[in-house]
């Protein structure tokens, strides 16, 4: 009997530390958002960001799973399926309380740009609500635009339309990080004016653990400190702001 109860005690602690682990798991969503976040030869994340969260994901001894997708579809999973995160979310006072954050990522200025050829009379952002801008269904972007009443925005799946949409003339400006701007072609386009400064990470749902978050954090924390976070911008040739 004692025999079998301690096999049964055994089985139960594998059983639990199995169910421990895969509650633990997290799937991780982004979009193709060149230089930060691009794909690899078989379609999964690579970059500045996810060069980070491979070392936050192994310190910690999290499982995860990782694809990239429209960013609208991304937030959306974030907000509302257990264990899903998207990354790299502006940290919003909007989105604030919506997520669970490890952050941050990155800090960011993000700038208004347009054509070379396209000249715009532009000296405040108060100037540039004359003009159409394009973004990204749910970023940031669109929730600041409109929170500024900018009367004509125009909203795409993801940065690559909105890009093609500037680039064909369909659109006047976009919002982007000075970092995507610089690795774009340098003789297409060029920055208009700043429009904000914002802190990423990234975003999960409620369901994800305290402990787990808090575990993440403190890598976060220490790549910051130890300057790992500032190495893999430069590696990328990168900014970021302080």
């Amino acid at each position: 009997m004692l025999r079998l109860c301690l096999l049964w005690a055994g089985l139960s602690a594998c059983l639990l530390a199995a169910t421990s682990a895969k509650a633990e798991k997290l799937i991780l969503s982004t979009e193709y958002y060149p230089p930060y976040n691009v794909r690899d030869a078989n379609g999964q994340p690579s970059g500045v960001y996810w060069d980070q969260l491979k070392i936050i994901l192994e310190r910690t001894g999290t499982q995860y799973e990782a694809t990239v997708m429209p960013w609208a579809r991304a937030m959306k999973l974030a907000e509302t399926a257990p264990m899903h995160c998207v990354f790299a979310a502006a940290r919003t006072a909007e989105r604030e309380n919506r997520f669970k954050w490890v952050s941050p990522i990155h800090t960011d200025r993000n700038v208004l740009v347009a054509r070379k050829d396209h000249v715009l009379k532009i000296a405040t952002l108060q100037d540039a609500k004359a003009y159409t801008i394009g973004t990204q269904r749910n970023d940031y972007t669109e929730a600041l635009l409109r929170s500024m009443n900018f009367p004509r925005i125009d909203v795409s799946a993801d940065f690559n339309n909105t890009l093609s949409k500037l680039i064909a003339g369909r659109i006047d400006m976009m919002p982007m990080s000075e970092s995507a701007l610089k690795n774009l072609p340098q003789h297409e386009l060029t920055e208009v004016i700043t429009f904000s400064k914002q802190r990423l990470g990234m975003a999960c749902n409620k369901s994800v653990p305290d402990s787990l978050i808090e575990r993440m954090q403190k890598v976060l924390d220490d790549l910051i400190s130890d300057g790992t976070q500032r190495r893999i911008y430069e590696k990328y040739g990168l900014v970021i702001s302080e």
